[in-house]
């Protein structure tokens, strides 16, 4: 055997959301944010990436996270989050991964019964209560940095669709927001081509028109995920309401989504929806579900928003080595769309630029 490149990596799921960790094989990168150093990897080893989601390595269905040094103080570790076709500042599933794996692998020592995290992700500093019994983390919950709306009630022209009624929010990557009922979906598995398709289509049309900067970070991506939203119920004195977010290339987020979560949070609390401290259960298309809550209100750059708490959990489901050969055709990966909706080429991998006003 002679691979050129070799990674570790234990292979973890949250609420059945794939969110592998490569604990070994990537020592550092440059950048002094964490922020920076997910731009140098995406503009300069994007290839690690591919290697470990595109296949025949990876699948459509996973995502991965490369822990790396923290830059701040503060925190811990830090960690940078992949998936099929960016990077993100910030995702609940992968936190908990990520979470779960440092303790249960003791890559950072476990406390019992509550371990208390501070992580370092590119959106910034994250905040994990991880509650533990016999060497296993039975459930972390996240304070994530402030969700906020950009847009309620906005209308979206779909080719083929028609006028679409959307919010958009930030909750850690940025959201537009469809009611099911308006596009005829109850969220159900058998359903899941169908949501991606048109999911696909709406947000394509959506982030065309209506553009979306975040106040303090002008090069975080614009919408590029699309959450389908169920009614909003009473459950035993809690509210309840089913969802499913579609990840590009096409494909719908196992579990409820902890940044989708905190999008609908700040929906959900703009329109006097959900009082601080209220709990909601966010339910996946999979019936896995997240808890949640408005922990407090404040501003993101003169804009109204929540700071959201996300609560579920994460099992480690194996252990494994990433490695290529350099005789291997199908070093970076490949995709096809049979199973990717869209096929995926690095053009579509683009350099962060700072959005024009």
């Amino acid at each position: 055997m002679r691979w050129n490149k070799t990674f570790t990596m234990v292979n973890c799921h949250a609420e059945g959301e794939v969110g592998n960790v490569v604990t070994g094989g990537l020592i550092d990168v440059p950048g002094s944010t964490m922020f920076e150093k997910m731009m140098f990897l995406e503009e300069h080893c994007d290839a690690l990436r591919k290697i470990c989601l595109f296949e025949p390595r990876g699948s459509v269905n996973h995502n991965v996270n490369f822990i790396l040094p923290a830059t701040d103080a503060r925190a811990q570790m830090g960690y940078v989050i992949a998936e099929s076709t960016e990077y993100v500042a910030m995702s609940g599933s992968n936190t908990m991964c990520v979470a779960t794996v440092l303790l249960e692998t003791g890559i950072l020592p476990m406390q019992e019964p509550v371990t208390e995290l501070v992580l370092e992700a590119p959106a910034g500093l994250i905040y994990a209560r991880c509650e533990c019994e016999n060497g296993k983390v039975k459930r972390v919950e996240f304070t994530n940095q402030p969700a906020f709306v950009s847009r309620l009630d906005a209308n979206v022209e779909v080719p083929g669709i028609g006028t679409i009624r959307a919010d958009v929010a930030y909750g850690g990557m940025t959201y537009v927001l469809v009611e099911a009922e308006a596009l005829g979906f109850e969220i159900t598995p058998d359903e899941a081509r169908d949501i991606c398709e048109i999911g696909q289509q709406v947000k394509a049309a959506a982030a065309e028109q209506l553009p979306f900067s975040h106040p303090l970070n002008p090069f975080i991506k614009g919408i590029t995920n699309f959450e389908l939203t169920g009614p909003l119920q009473r459950e035993n004195g809690k509210l309840f309401a089913r969802n499913t977010v579609v990840v590009s290339p096409g494909r719908c987020d196992r579990s409820p989504c902890g940044t989708g979560t905190s999008a609908r949070l700040a929906v959900l609390h703009a329109r006097g929806l959900i009082s601080i401290g209220e709990t909601f259960i966010h339910e996946s298309i999979t019936s896995s579900r997240f808890e949640s809550r408005v922990e407090s209100t404040t501003k993101v750059g003169g804009l109204d928003a929540v700071v959201p708490v996300v609560a579920g959990q994460a099992w480690i489901t194996g252990i494994s080595q990433i490695g290529v050969d350099p005789t291997d055709r199908f070093q970076a990966g490949f995709t096809l769309a049979d199973t990717w909706l869209e096929a995926v080429d690095e053009k579509l991998i683009k350099t962060r630029q700072p959005k024009a006003d």
